[in-house]
C-alpha cells in the first residue's frame, strides 16, 4: 500500500491540506476526492474501450476526444499535486503507485505523436488498486502480499520448471516434425514447437493437428501429461503458501514470542528450542 509520506512543514499549511485530501482517505474531502478519482478511472477504461468499437467512435469521436483530454488533464494535476506536497518526492515517484500512476498518464501525451498508444491508457484499471485503501479493505491487499511472496519464494523452483518444459517441448515438437514428415503445420521444428506448447498447455487451438498414427500417439501422451505439468506450479506455490503461513503462525511455547523468523530454530527472546 501506499506508504505515508513526509509531510510538508506546518507553516505550507495548503499543502498539508491538499496531503490529507490526496493521501488519506479519513475525511469528507479525502473519500470524495477518492471515489471521484474511481468513477473518472471507470470513465477513461469504458472510453478507452468505446473507441475501440469503429460504429461508436464514428459516432461519438469528438465526444470521446473532450472527455479523454478532461480526464487526462485532472489525472495530470493531480499527479502534479502529490509529488508536490510531499517531502520526500523520490519515494513517492519510485513507489508502487507512483509507478502506476506515471504509466496511467504517459499513454495519453505519446498518443500524440504515437496515436495507437492511447490504447495503453488502459493501464489506468491499475489505480482501482486504491479501493482498498479508500474502503478499509487493508486486509486484502495483505492477503494480496502474502500470494506475491509466496511466488516470490517458490521462483526459483518454477524457472527450474519452465526450463524443462522448454527442453520437452523443443524435443517433442522435433519428434513431430520428423514423423508428420514436412505436413501442413509441421514444415519446420518451430512451427511443430508452437504445436507441442500448444498441446501440452492444453490451450488446444485446433489450427494444427496430427495426420498419421505415430503422430497421433505423440499427441495423446503430450496432452495427457500436459495434465500434470500444469499441476506442478499450483502445486509448488500451494506448499510455499502452505509454509509461509505455518511459519507466520509459530509461536515460543514458553515466552509466547510470535516474532520468529522463517528458518529460526530457537526462540531470539529465551532461547527455547522451537517445535
Amino acid at each position: 500500500m501506499e506508504r505515508e509520506h513526509n509531510l510538508i512543514p506546518e507553516d505550507t499549511l495548503w499543502k498539508r491540506f491538499l496531503y490529507r485530501v490526496i493521501y488519506r482517505a479519513d475525511t469528507r474531502l479525502g473519500m470524495l476526492f477518492d471515489v471521484v478519482l474511481l468513477f473518472l478511472i471507470l470513465a477513461s477504461t469504458l472510453i478507452v474501450m468505446m473507441e475501440s468499437v469503429p460504429q461508436l467512435d464514428k459516432r461519438f469521436h469528438f465526444t470521446f476526444i473532450v472527455l479523454e483530454w478532461i480526464i487526462s488533464l485532472f489525472f495530470s494535476i493531480e499527479y502534479v499535486l502529490r509529488i508536490m506536497v510531499v517531502k520526500n518526492k523520490k519515494s513517492y515517484i519510485f513507489s508502487f503507485f507512483g509507478i502506476i500512476d506515471f504509466l496511467a498518464l504517459i499513454p495519453f501525451y505519446l498518443s500524440f505523436f504515437f496515436p495507437i498508444t492511447k490504447y495503453f491508457l488502459i493501464f489506468r484499471m491499475l489505480r482501482m488498486l486504491r479501493i482498498f485503501r479508500i474502503f478499509n479493505l487493508l486486509d486484502f491487499m495483505n492477503d494480496g502480499y502474502f500470494i506475491v511472496r509466496a511466488l516470490k519464494n517458490s521462483s526459483r523452483k518454477i524457472y527450474i520448471f519452465l526450463l524443462f518444459l522448454i527442453i520437452f517441448s523443443v524435443i517433442v515438437g522435433s519428434l513431430m516434425f520428423m514423423v508428420e514428415g514436412g505436413r501442413t503445420g509441421f514444415e519446420t521444428i518451430p512451427q511443430s514447437i508452437y504445436w507441442a506448447v500448444v498441446t501440452v498447455t492444453t490451450v488446444g487451438y485446433g489450427d494444427v493437428s496430427p495426420i498419421t498414427p505415430m503422430g497421433k500417439f505423440f499427441a495423446v501422451i503430450l496432452m495427457l501429461a500436459g495434465y500434470s505439468i500444469i499441476a506442478v506450479p499450483t502445486g509448488i506455490v500451494t506448499a510455499e503458501m502452505r509454509n509461509k503461513r505455518q511459519n507466520l503462525e509459530k509461536i515460543c511455547e514458553r515466552c509466547g514470542n510470535d516474532d520468529i523468523d522463517d528458518d529460526a530454530r530457537y526462540c531470539k527472546q529465551c532461547g527455547k528450542k522451537l517445535a
